[in-house]
């Protein structure tokens, strides 16, 4: 399956106009409540409800160390670190994040395909789904940088073209997340809501927006609303567990200035009827290992 030759009708137009806007959402959160999977009722109306649920345990303590030790050998590989598709920290140069995982790892490959993660996504999503997007994220001690407010649909839709909010990320802790640590905030409820952002998106937006991203953030006043309605959630664990969240979720990261790091994989499940079509504010498309256009079902 490929890549859309043209845009659909603009539902959530956004950096089109000189001034923010909030634009209520008309699509449901969860596709597939009749589909069967691993998601309990629960979890399906609490991710309904919040825009987002919480596993605890997904992972084994052994897979846990498995997987951590497979994040410091890519994190110390030096063939890796010079890809493009590795982001580091603007002051300290340490890795920041490694995109398109999936294709560098084969342990990451064989954990989209696991039941417990791509299945679950396949339920709330109502279809067959494809990766979209999939990184691995370093938060180290000291000096880890956090992320600042936002949706990640507004950014998949204004610079890679998604028509509509039929996509799930999926964080899965690989080291224990303290509220001390930069870990995961979200505003509960958020995702009924997409905020327009203002500013045109400038070319290859992608360069500076991966290590800082400035164009598609919200405003204050929008953030204030919205902190005000839904509040903010500090999702915490052990190491080992996960949280899906809609990707119209407000959400964000403080930077890590305790001496305990924060690493997670993080993997993003777009159903394969909300293809991608070409960019809707953006004057072209980001690279493949950011923004998949092959739509392959996992």
């Amino acid at each position: 399956m490929t890549v859309l030759d043209a845009p659909t009708a603009d539902a959530y137009p956004t950096r089109v106009a000189d001034r923010p806007s909030l634009i209520e959402r008309s699509e449901p959160t969860v596709w597939g409540s009749s589909t069967p999977g691993l998601a309990s009722h629960d979890d399906l109306v609490a991710h309904d409800r919040d825009g987002f649920h919480t596993v605890p345990a997904l992972l084994s303590p052994d897979e846990v160390a498995t997987y951590r030790a497979e994040l410091d050998r890519l994190a110390t590989d030096e063939t890796i670190r010079a890809d493009e598709r590795t982001i580091v920290e603007k002051t300290s140069q340490q890795v920041r994040s490694v995109f398109e995982v999936h294709r560098i790892s084969e342990l990451i490959a064989r954990l989209v395909a696991d039941e417990r993660v791509g299945g679950r996504a396949r339920q709330i999503l109502g279809s067959d789904v494809y990766v979209h997007q999939s990184r691995i994220n370093y938060k180290p001690g000291f000096g880890g940088g956090g992320f600042y407010w936002h949706s990640d649909f507004e950014t998949w839709h204004a610079e890679d073209g998604m028509p509509v909010p039929r996509a799930v990320s999926c964080s899965i802790a690989l080291t224990d997340n303290h509220a001390y640590n930069g870990p995961l905030m979200i505003m509960p409820g958020s995702h009924r809501t997409f905020v327009a952002c203002v500013g045109e998106t400038p070319a290859e937006h992608y360069r500076e927006s991966l290590r800082e991203q400035e164009i598609g953030t919200p405003d204050p006043e929008s953030l204030a609303t919205l902190a005000d309605r839904h509040g903010i959630a500090v999702l915490t664990g052990e190491a080992g567990s996960a949280t899906f969240f809609d990707s119209n979720c407000m959400h964000g990261s403080p930077n890590n200035i305790s001496p305990y790091p924060r690493s997670n994989i993080f993997l993003v499940f777009n159903s394969v009827e909300n293809a991608l079509v070409e960019p809707y504010a953006a004057p072209g498309r980001r690279p493949e290992y950011i923004a998949a256009r092959t739509f392959d079902p996992v």
